[in-house]
């Protein structure tokens, strides 16, 4: 039998911040944390002095103590904002890191590059602090706060710098042309998905996703992509001679970027076709109003969505997405 034994003289170390409202001013305070017996101790970074003597403190645990993370002592409001000492940066700093790999490879991520001015700055502003918890009290209509439950769970990252931005976009994108992590399809039970030109220029690619997983169907890949004629060509050979609308239809698919998706065909009560709805528009809208081509489709051709009208060619086509082209 073996147990760990207290060091009482272990710490961690942080710089934190307390806003003082008398004197409207952010003081600077070296905050300790002994988790051997809880206690904390404070000392005063522009005075040199020690501001609280090391007194046992239960109100606070080492899970608490990450920076960006708000801790109240005695009931002041600190912000811990950077680590103290090299070891407490080793120790807890490697936790958090090691927590974050874990958690963001224990299953699939969609990675977006995102174009506006200020990118970078305003995807921040949107995603609000990194802690779920914070988020909620200092930006209560960011991402995290409305979508994350902690500093890890916290529903999307954003890098914080134009070198980090670009750095993780050679990871997901490479420029090289290369791929970058695996997509998710499983090429079984499946059905395809491709989300329209048209569909995605109008903003709608949300509420397509939102109504399909409604519906309770699950989108098991799902990638964009920029189609050349041929390709088009090629995926609508079948349609070749056989529908009058043929040359409209592949002008359509790749007059800017199409999302495809693998849908899992799972239901046996009601297909991902059914769903879908007549390619016509008008007609869904009048026969089947509660389908995704009735509700978001304009004309024939500019229906919303493209779907797998053959039980047997689904897979087929969620290869030609998820094998053919995205190699």
């Amino acid at each position: 039998m073996s147990s760990r034994v207290i060091n009482h003289s272990e710490r961690y170390v942080f710089i934190a911040e307390w806003y003082d409202p008398n004197a409207s001013l952010l003081r600077r305070y070296e905050l300790l944390f002994y988790p051997g017996d809880g206690s904390v101790e404070m000392h005063d970074v522009k005075n040199h002095r020690t501001f609280l003597k090391r007194t046992k403190y239960d109100d606070l645990c080492l899970e608490d103590l990450f920076i960006g993370n708000k801790v109240n002592i005695f009931s002041r409001q600190l912000v811990l904002i950077d680590y103290g000492d090299q070891y407490t940066a080793r120790q807890l700093g490697s936790r958090k890191e090691n927590e974050m790999i874990q958690f963001i490879t224990s299953g699939p991520v969609i990675a977006m590059e995102l174009l506006r001015d200020d990118a970078i700055c305003e995807w921040k502003r949107l995603l609000g602090p990194a802690n779920s918890g914070v988020a909620r009290t200092d930006a209560p209509g960011s991402i995290r706060a409305l979508f994350g439950t902690d500093g890890i769970r916290n529903a999307a990252h954003g890098p914080d710098s134009f070198a980090s931005a670009a750095r993780e976009m050679e990871l997901f994108f490479p420029s090289s042309g290369g791929c970058g992590p695996a997509n998710t399809a499983k090429f079984t039970s499946c059905t395809c998905c491709i989300i329209k030109p048209h569909a995605i220029s109008e903003g709608l690619l949300g509420k397509i996703l939102m109504a399909i997983r409604d519906a309770c169907f699950e989108i098991s890949a799902i990638q964009m992509f920029n189609m050349d004629r041929v390709n088009v060509e090629e995926f609508y050979e079948v349609y070749k001679g056989v529908v009058t609308e043929y040359n409209e239809m592949v002008t359509e698919l790749y007059s800017g970027p199409c999302v495809a998706m693998e849908i899992q065909q799972n239901n046996s009560t009601k297909t991902f076709r059914e769903f879908c709805g007549p390619a016509d528009p008008e007609i869904a809208r009048h026969l089947r109003p509660g389908t995704l081509r009735a509700i978001f489709g304009k004309t024939k051709i500019q229906n919303a969505v493209h779907c797998t009208d053959l039980p047997e060619d689904g897979l087929l086509e969620v290869q030609y997405f998820f094998k053919i082209l995205d190699n």
